[in-house]
């Protein structure tokens, strides 16, 4: 820049492409951080695509405390309602009841007027069920039984108490012992347990044999084996526990297997 009247350099500026560059890139970065600025701070964020989702779920949110706050006021209104009854002396004290007492009254009411004849002969039949149920841990043992499978070979650690309500018969085996079946039957269930064990149910008629503590399955559920074929193996360090049941009646596996 020069001066019009004596010509001399009054003040210049070197321009190059590096200090251009440079130049756009700082302008371009600070319109950049006052956008974003505008974005996150103000209510512009709530043109963009992205942020009316967000903003739809904090609405709906919003209303729903604002109908539970208001469910809560009403409830507390009609107990103060109650309470200034019972001060005015409008109701007796022994026949206010709160709320929630009077609501499960109300509903005990329009189950009991709306049992049926068939409702009644459904609920006898269950509750004698029920009752049938809990009764066959304390029917006579079955000895209908009278030779079965050994289910796997080792040495008894601990026998059936019934009296303990101990039903399973605990058997110690060796590494990669089978694990037989002790009938003829049908694998009505192979599930693991906690401990990575399985659960095997064998089931055949009205007989129903539970395994418990086998390492590994080798029969899925809904498989049919024979008496004395192999549904698992032991790995030595579990103990195998087994049930045995005649239509809900604990038998004694010991007194109907030859060891």
């Amino acid at each position: 820049m020069l001066d019009d009247i004596t010509l001399r350099e009054v003040f210049h500026v070197r321009v190059s492409w590096l200090g251009a560059v440079s130049v756009i890139t700082l302008t371009l970065l600070a319109l950049i951080v006052l956008l974003s600025v505008l974005i996150v701070y103000t209510p512009l964020r709530n043109i963009l695509p992205g942020y009316n989702a967000s903003l739809r779920q904090q609405l709906i949110q919003e209303s729903a405390r604002v109908d539970s706050l208001q469910s809560s006021l009403i409830l507390q209104r009609q107990y103060l309602d109650v309470i200034k009854q019972l001060t005015a002396g409008d109701i007796q004290s022994d026949s206010v009841q709160s709320l929630d007492s009077l609501q499960r009254v109300e509903q005990a009411r329009i189950i009991e007027e709306g049992r049926s004849e068939v409702t009644e002969a459904f609920m006898t039949q269950y509750e004698q069920k029920e009752r049938d149920r809990l009764l066959l841990f304390d029917a006579p043992v079955s000895q209908s039984i009278q030779q079965l499978y050994r289910p796997v070979r080792g040495s008894v650690t601990e026998s059936a108490r019934p009296d303990l309500h101990v039903y399973a018969t605990s058997i110690a085996t060796a590494k990669n012992e089978s694990v037989l079946a002790v009938m003829r039957g049908r694998v009505v269930q192979a599930q693991r347990a906690e401990d990575n064990t399985f659960t095997i149910i064998l089931q055949q008629a009205q007989y129903l044999t539970i395994y418990r503590g086998v390492t590994k399955a080798l029969k899925p559920q809904g498989t049919a084996v024979e008496a004395g074929e192999a549904i698992g193996l032991m790995d030595g360090d579990h103990s195998l526990k087994i049930e045995l049941w005649d239509g809900g009646k604990f038998v004694n596996i010991e007194e109907v297997i030859a060891w």
